[in-house]
């Protein structure tokens, strides 16, 4: 008898999905709880696992399909089953040849069934992270020897196969073939055209990149944007961290960075300035008496802003840690509903980019958002003498309907004066 696999409840108003990857393909042994296929939401890509033990049976629908939290998207069979039905995935076409499945599948390495043959299955059966890190890098994962559980293979085993073929070392590169499409989009029909021609590729837009483009654009059309400049110089700052960052990693096991000074300094601007930590529902204005940031961390598909809740209560060790725990796991696409939800006021890193200045825009519904930037030595006047600092841009975005420029330029001052003069933090000034 067969089990339906059906779509898990994906989190608070999210109601559908994309079936991002089919991880398992008909006919392929599988464990209770073991990932089968991908789906990406608005927000995060979330796996859906196996609810027995057995084999999969079918695949009711193709990959980039649309699903509804509740629907029926696989079937289960018990024990093992000699054959199975083609699954409905779709394929990548070579106008030179037969149709053949994306790679990175393991169809073409897959040994034949055998008491073995469950080791290599659970081995080729990556995680969207893997397989956005094999494509990165171009190795065969059917050559590499995994070192998770159940022979699974890890980010750093691709990582690690990678640097070996780098150095020379002999690495089997399979041969060339239809190019797949990226991890949790549908594969996509690409033109082969001769060297040097010109030529297009159509890709279907991720469901994560659709809704960030729907709010952006949304943030600017509701909201009165303005953003407010300042800069700040980071000696002071550069200078504490250098003389305690190696007891700061001793003590805590973290390494010390710039971020947690700027979310310090935000927390304390925003008790002089609380309508920068508010937002407008209606036609009343809700202040927050905590401040949850929201940190702006590139991910393989897009921008995504986790949550640190009540940072305004929180150690320097402590948003150091959620800061570095959000980072890994935005890398490895496992960030959960809750972790993104929320939020009052968000602050956006473009430095780490080399990003000089920039306007960036609000994450609705808050009202304002502080824009970080690259630290660059220019010459600036200290009692009445040219000298060289370290100095970063400072940009406030904020919603013009809430936030006045006076409260804005207020609160970028009060984060420059405790940038400049760390103490502040310590002593509540």
């Amino acid at each position: 008898m067969a089990t339906d696999v059906k779509v898990p409840t994906l989190g608070e108003s999210i109601t559908e999905a994309t079936v991002g990857q089919w991880l398992k393909k008909p006919g392929d042994a599988v464990a209770a709880d073991e990932p089968i296929a991908s789906l990406e939401t608005d927000k995060v890509s979330v796996e859906v696992n196996a609810p027995v033990a057995g084999t999969l049976a079918e695949q009711l629908v193709a990959e980039g399909a649309t699903v509804e939290v509740g629907a029926v998207i696989a079937r289960i069979g018990e024990g093992a089953s000699p054959s199975a039905p083609a699954a409905p995935a779709e394929t990548v076409t070579n106008p030179a040849g037969p149709a053949e499945t994306p790679a990175l599948k393991g169809d073409e390495h897959a040994p034949e069934a055998t008491k073995e043959g469950s080791a290599n299955d659970s081995a080729l059966t990556l995680s969207p992270a893997v397989r956005r890190a094999v494509l990165e890098h171009h190795v065969d994962p059917s050559k590499i020897t995994g070192s998770g559980k159940d022979g699974r293979i890890t980010k750093d085993d691709v990582l690690a196969a990678a640097q070996a073929k780098e150095s020379g070392a002999p690495v089997h590169e399979p041969e060339a073939r239809a190019p797949a499409s990226a991890p949790a989009q549908p594969a996509t029909t690409k033109s082969t055209a001769p060297a040097g021609e010109r030529s297009e590729e159509r890709v279907k837009m991720s469901r994560l990149r659709q809704t960030i483009a729907t709010r952006l654009k949304e943030a600017q059309n509701t909201a009165a944007l303005l953003t407010t400049f300042n800069d700040v110089d980071m000696s002071a700052v550069i200078d504490a961290r250098s003389r305690y960052k190696d007891l700061f990693e001793k003590k805590h096991g973290i390494r010390l960075g710039f971020m947690s000074f700027f979310v310090k300094a935000s927390a304390l601007a925003a008790r002089d300035v609380p309508s920068v930590n508010a937002r407008i529902e209606g036609d009343e204005i809700v202040y927050s008496n905590y401040l949850d940031v929201s940190v702006a961390v590139s991910a393989p598909k897009g921008l995504v802003v986790p949550v640190i809740r009540s940072a305004d209560r929180m150690s320097f060790a402590e948003i150091e840690k959620a800061i570095a725990d959000f980072g890994k796991k935005a890398k490895d696409g496992t960030l959960s509903m809750d972790e993104m939800k929320g939020g009052t006021f968000t602050i956006s890193n473009g430095g780490v980019f080399g990003s000089l200045l920039s306007t960036p825009i609000i994450n609705p519904p808050q009202s304002a958002v502080l824009g970080l930037h690259r630290i660059e030595e220019r010459p600036v006047v200290r009692d009445g003498q040219v000298v060289v600092r370290p100095m970063m841009y400072l940009a406030l975005s904020y919603d013009h309907r809430l936030v006045d420029g006076r409260e804005a330029v207020t609160f970028l001052v009060r984060i420059k004066e405790a940038i400049e003069d760390p103490t502040r933090l310590l002593i509540d000034l």
